[in-house]
């Protein structure tokens, strides 16, 4: 695919993820058109574009009457994006609004079909997977993408919509030859990313000094985090190889335990402070860890950014662009809002 002049549409582009894509896609001389609500990004994170006359954006609900046939209109590929989402405390606690995704991408890939649009690219999760399947933070149990099928056991009803946008993208391709391919992000972190994913409450927390630092959960459970550069290029790669709506893995296999990624946050911060653990706080699954095999065969994709020095990067970036006063004064109500 050659990017250049391309017409490229990113729902959900003014958001941490959907930013960084943008600034790829502009990058690669892209047409891009944004369309995005805003309800958890900012226009600032895309302005320069804006400015520039690089972006068209729309700030619109695409669940509103004619938006997002608006919003694809001549566009030859969608990266669909846009999701009421957050971090784990959000979608335990928003259960009904993580459910509106099942609409929200029924208008969304309906409009796309209609205007006949060339490749759709779906943000979709490693919350497809069984959870029954990540219980055991002692296993070394890899999620490959053939795990999931009958009897589907997807986590909370985010998962479950996610599974359906994804199902509905390869019937799409079965009846009409519609073209698409699905990414299952796995716990993504970087700049601009929002304090209610974990590692960015952990930073956020050693910036405004909290003494004890609570982490929540037994500090037992395994994630691979994956920093934000990373999941662009295996989603432009996706873009590029994917047609008949097959689903990917995202991620890195580097396991870290939640508790010895408080420490490293700790350590390079130099917050001397007690990690306080909350047993009782929404942890999700205990062990969620991919399988990248197709990525690397079908995509020629691997994570090139090592955990720590994502880390150390997102740090940097967060202590030098935020007020101390201002974070702590709405920390508490991020952790579990949008």
């Amino acid at each position: 695919m050659q990017w250049h002049r391309s017409r490229t549409l990113v729902t959900g582009g003014a958001s941490f993820i959907g930013s960084h894509l943008v600034d790829a896609l502009v990058e690669r001389g892209a047409r891009v058109r944004v369309v995005d609500d805003v309800s958890s990004g900012t226009v600032d994170n895309i302005r320069r574009h804006i400015e520039a006359g690089r972006v068209e954006f729309t700030q619109a609900d695409l669940m509103g009457p004619g938006v997002a046939a608006d919003a694809v209109r001549d566009i030859d590929v969608v990266f669909h994006l846009a999701a009421n989402h957050g971090g784990r405390g959000y979608i335990d606690s928003h259960q009904v609004a993580c459910a509106g995704n099942l609409a929200l991408d029924g208008l969304v890939f309906r409009a796309c079909i209609a205007a006949r649009v060339g490749k759709i690219v779906y943000a979709s999760s490693g919350c497809v997977y069984p959870t029954s399947l990540q219980s055991d933070p002692t296993s070394h149990v890899c999620l490959r993408e053939d795990m999931v099928g009958p009897p589907y056991q997807a986590d909370d009803l985010y998962g479950w919509a996610k599974l359906m946008g994804e199902m509905t993208l390869r019937a799409a391709h079965a009846e009409s030859g519609a073209r698409s391919a699905c990414c299952r992000y796995f716990t993504v972190y970087g700049e601009r990313c929002h304090e209610n994913h974990a590692i960015m409450a952990m930073i956020a927390r050693a910036f405004v000094l909290q003494d004890p630092l609570p982490v929540w959960g037994d500090g037992e459970q395994i994630r691979t985090w994956i920093h934000v550069s990373d999941i662009v290029a295996g989603t432009l790669l996706a873009a590029e190889t994917i047609d008949d709506g097959t689903a990917v893995n995202l991620g890195t296999t580097q396991r870290t335990r939640v508790i010895d990624a408080a420490r490293a946050v700790l350590e390079y911060t130099g917050h001397r402070a007690t990690i306080a653990l909350q047993p009782d706080m929404p942890t999700g699954p205990l062990n969620r860890v991919p399988d990248i095999s197709r990525a690397r065969t079908v995509l020629g994709w691997t994570p090139t950014v090592d955990f720590t020095s994502g880390l150390h990067r997102t740090i940097d970036w967060y202590y030098s662009s935020h007020d101390r006063e201002q974070v702590r004064s709405v920390l508490a109500t991020r952790l579990l809002s949008r």
